[in-house]
């Protein structure tokens, strides 16, 4: 089934197709005789069974494709606790001598607010993204680099790794001997075992009884950021109280790539194939992408809801985008 077509706000996480600039450059060669021997470490069993997938509040988008609400079983898995740090992929990258898509394109996208004020008077107009002038391309940007020239992440190591591709994200699940979670999966885990799991993790309240439980923007996007979480960018992978089961982060900090092709109507046929460990279509152009980000805000973009999804292109990185890994029992 194919998707609609509509017109889509790339203020999550903008794509590569953005660009007028652009060489064609293929992906790395996720195939690699090298692989860890992380085993299960600080991964959580997920033990399988149905649940009610999507989400049709008042909020939703409905252009995403959120909604049907839909029962769904999935079978038992395994998926990280936490998404993969800046110290994971280091070893993954000086393990295998692996290149990024950022590093191939010799730039990746960056939200204007973590560049330096001497960087933004300088910036080519036409490297910003036309309707969210807020992303811009940055030469030398990668996941060492995540705000470009000048930047490192040495005091960053626990923090998620990000401006990574779907193609990055790939190749490191196969060196770890896992793989990345399909988007039934991943919502699957973060309602798993959390009686209270509506829009978030924890219920309806995005500040239950005042209290930060996750971080997303503060303030008027994207202009003002309060940081009132305690972090204006990301936070560490362990950061803030971890959910009934488990986990840590699902919600906010970096959107997380999901193994599925992206349709907003794919999902809407009721058979075997849509509820029954659902892998999405077999083609397409964008990966489905979940959980928000530190750069969501109810003002334009609250795609941090459990049901939420939006997706990109498998080469597109971005300073908001990373993720965890699965592994099947």
């Amino acid at each position: 089934m194919k998707e609609k077509s509509e017109k889509r706000k790339n203020c999550c996480s903008p794509s590569r197709d953005n660009s007028n600039d652009l060489n064609e450059v293929r992906s790395n060669d996720c195939s690699s005789d090298r692989q860890s021997n992380i085993g299960l470490k600080n991964m959580i069993e997920v033990d399988g069974g149905f649940f009610e997938m999507g989400y049709e509040g008042n909020d939703s988008f409905k252009g995403d494709g959120e909604g049907p609400i839909r029962q769904v079983k999935v079978d038992s898995f395994y998926l990280d606790q936490t998404t993969v740090t800046n110290e994971a992929f280091s070893k993954f990258v000086e393990d295998t001598n692996y290149i990024t898509d950022s590093e191939k394109f010799g730039w990746a996208y960056v939200f204007i607010g973590q560049l330096k004020k001497s960087t933004v008077r300088k910036l080519n107009q036409s490297r910003k993204v036309q309707g969210v002038e807020w992303w811009v391309g940055i030469d030398g940007a990668n996941w060492r680099k995540p705000e470009g020239p000048g930047s490192n992440i040495k005091n960053r190591m626990h923090h998620p790794v990000v401006s990574v591709s779907w193609h990055d994200a790939h190749a490191y699940a196969q060196w770890a001997n896992k793989r990345l979670p399909s988007e039934a999966e991943w919502e699957y885990a973060t309602r798993w075992n959390n009686k209270h799991a509506k829009k978030f993790p924890w219920g309806d309240e995005l500040v239950p009884g005042g209290k930060h439980r996750c971080n997303v923007w503060q303030g008027k996007f994207p202009h003002e950021n309060k940081a009132e979480d305690g972090y204006r960018w990301t936070a560490p992978a362990k950061s803030f109280q971890r959910y009934d089961n488990q986990f840590y982060n699902l919600i906010g900090n970096v959107w997380e790539w999901c193994n599925d092709w992206f349709c907003n109507q794919w999902h809407i046929e009721d058979s075997k194939q849509t509820r029954i460990n659902p892998q999405g279509p077999g083609s397409g152009h964008r990966k489905v992408i979940k959980g928000g980000s530190f750069l969501c805000h109810e003002s334009y973009c609250n795609r941090y809801r459990i049901g939420a999804r939006t997706s990109n292109t498998p080469d597109s990185a971005t300073t908001n985008l990373g993720f965890r890994c699965a592994k099947s029992i």
